[in-house]
This record gives C-alpha cells, sequence and structure tokens, in this order.
C-alpha cells in the first residue's frame, strides 16, 4: 500500500483524520496516511508530501506579523524536501511563502470562492452604509438626536449609479450580480475582459487600461482583486482625483491596491468615504487617521469569515485530496502567469 505524509495542525487532525483517511483508502491506488505535526522533529519533516494550512494555523498572523503556529508551520514546509502540494485556506497566494514554495516546484492551491458569498454580501452592505448615512445615524443614536436628514445632497438613490467592480472572481462577480438587482449600472475591470463580456450583472467590461475614461461616473468603487503587479497600489491619486465628489472606495482584496497615504488626502478632500477590510500593514496602527474618520468603516480583515468556513475549507482540501490522489486536475491551483 502507497503511504503519503500529510501536514496538518493538531486541531485539522482531530477533526478531520477520519475522513481523510478514507478518501485516501478509497484512492484508485489505496493509499495510508502518516500525520505529521508541526512539533514533530525534523526527520519526520523531510518526508512530508502533503501540506494542509487550516485557519487556526494562520490565527492572527499577517503578511508582516508572523505569530508562533504559524512560524512553526513554515518551519515544518521549509523542512520538507519531499513536499509536492500545499492546500491554503485562504484565496490569497500573496503571502511570500508561496512563492517561495513555488520556486521549489511545490503545487499551490487555494479556497477561491469558498467565501465569496460572505465577502460580497458584506461588500454590498458597506456600499448601501455609506450611501444611506449608518455612520451618521449611528452616532446620532449614541448621543440620542433625532437628526433627520433632509435635504442632503450627499444623500442620492442608489439607482441608476454607477458602481466599477475592479476583479472578476467569484467575488466580484456575486457583487455584480447584487448591484445589478439593485438597478445600479456595473463596470467590472479585469485583465482579460473579452472573457467576461456576457457576464450577469456587468454593464461593461474593460481592461485596466480603459479605466480611466469611465471613473468621472463612477460614485462606488469596489476592489474585489487579487494582488498583483497590475493592482499593487492601483488606486492610487490620480485614480482616485478622477472620482467625482462624494465617491466611495469599498476595500475588501488586498490592502497594497491602495496606495494609503493618497487615500486619506483624497478622503480629507472630496471622497465620500470608505470601507476597508484590508490593509498593507495588518494591524493598522492606532496612530493611523483612517480609525478617527467619520466617513470611514474599518473592519478587521473579517469580510469572508462565517459560521462553517472551515467545513467548507476541509471540504475543498478533501475533493482536491481525491484528485491528487488520482492524478486529476486540481480545483483552485495557483498557476502564476
Amino acid at each position: 500500500m502507497k503511504n503519503v505524509h500529510i501536514l496538518v495542525s493538531a486541531d485539522a487532525l482531530a477533526k478531520y483524520r477520519a475522513a481523510i483517511e478514507q478518501i485516501a483508502a478509497q484512492a484508485p491506488s489505496p493509499t495510508a496516511v502518516t500525520w505529521v505535526l508541526p512539533s514533530d522533529d525534523s526527520a519526520l519533516h523531510e518526508r512530508i508530501e502533503i501540506a494542509f494550512i487550516t485557519r487556526e494555523v494562520t490565527g492572527a498572523s499577517t503578511k508582516t506579523h508572523i505569530l508562533p503556529d504559524l512560524a512553526k508551520f513554515y518551519v515544518a514546509l521549509r523542512r520538507a524536501t519531499g513536499l509536492r502540494w500545499v492546500h491554503n485556506h485562504a484565496s490569497g497566494t500573496d503571502r511570500p511563502i508561496f512563492a517561495e514554495l513555488r520556486e521549489r516546484g511545490v503545487r499551490i492551491t487555494t479556497s477561491s470562492g469558498v467565501n465569496a458569498d460572505p465577502v460580497a454580501h458584506t461588500a454590498v452592505g458597506a456600499l448601501i452604509a455609506l450611501a444611506r448615512k449608518f455612520p451618521r445615524l449611528w452616532r446620532a443614536q449614541q448621543a440620542t438626536q433625532w437628526v433627520p436628514m433632509l435635504n442632503d445632497p450627499q444623500l442620492p438613490d442608489l439607482t441608476g449609479q454607477t458602481a466599477m467592480v475592479i476583479g472578476m472572481g467569484p467575488i466580484g462577480r456575486k457583487i455584480g450580480r447584487i448591484l445589478h438587482a439593485m438597478d445600479m449600472q456595473v463596470i467590472g475591470v479585469t485583465r482579460q475582459p473579452n472573457s467576461y463580456t456576457h457576464t450577469t450583472g456587468f454593464s461593461q467590461v474593460l481592461g485596466f487600461d480603459d479605466l480611466e475614461p469611465v471613473l468621472a461616473q463612477t460614485r462606488h468603487v469596489l476592489l474585489a482583486c487579487p494582488l498583483t503587479a497590475q493592482t499593487q497600489e492601483l488606486v492610487n491619486a490620480a485614480f482616485m482625483k478622477r472620482l467625482p465628489q462624494g465617491a466611495v472606495v469599498i476595500n475588501v482584496s488586498r490592502g497594497q491596491v491602495i496606495h494609503q497615504d493618497d487615500l486619506i488626502e483624497a478622503l480629507q478632500s472630496h471622497l465620500g468615504g470608505a470601507f476597508l477590510d484590508v490593509f498593507a500593514v495588518e494591524p493598522l496602527d492606532v496612530d493611523s487617521p483612517l480609525w478617527r474618520m467619520p466617513h470611514v468603516l474599518i473592519s478587521p480583515h473579517t469580510a469572508g469569515h462565517f459560521t462553517g468556513y472551515a467545513e467548507k475549507v476541509a471540504a475543498l482540501f478533501m475533493h482536491n485530496l481525491s484528485c491528487y490522489l488520482s492524478d486529476q486536475v486540481l480545483t483552485n491551483e495557483w498557476l502564476p502567469s
């Protein structure tokens, strides 16, 4: 019988051991599983073939601040000379470890799409909250003040307004469908616009080189794109200067897609507000002016969290494990262009 060494956390082992072992036993070539934990010795780490990075491993770690549980997992990955495949609980691959593993020929799969609905719902909820002045209403409630928003020049009807969704993966497409159902005009932006010309909910789909002419009519910018060389600081001073007075920016993608200092300046001048779930450096510095801006909503990188998330990620990993052991195509394999 074949044998495969799989690196997991102690928590994942307790939850998913039986199901994973059953999948391995039912593979075309029945396979036994040897479980490896980050706390095991280096000799066992060297034999790891598969790694499953679950949410509790990453914990509160960020790209710039690696906590002990994740650091130990990284040590095991780097020791694993026979490592062939890593599945990550998140949708992104912009943490440096993944590029490092790819350089070694390791296959990387993500959980893109697992939390697409909650992230999209959060983004649309933020759009409505900012457009309908929920932060102002909340402040008035806390002050026990009755403040009707009569004759507010920045309280237009959302019907017919233009929203730009940058990124047309599962999250971006879901956002577009919801906004279309709200009778908004939705412009999609992606690096391959010809692949999305008939996508439900979008009145236009543009490439990144075609953005400028439509920014002046865009009142809502929703960022749902991966971090790439093309999207790094895409939303900068020049970009935001072209947006109309009162426009809002909603970021549920990656913090580095926005030039943060430029955003602060734009919010102090003409932008109507922002919802920010992600930042270039997390957690956001306590001295950042963004914390104290009344028209900014800050979310601690939590747009994609929902009850049952871990189980959906595990189901995707197990699906891919079955494919891996059968030499079939893996879902969500990262194939950098």
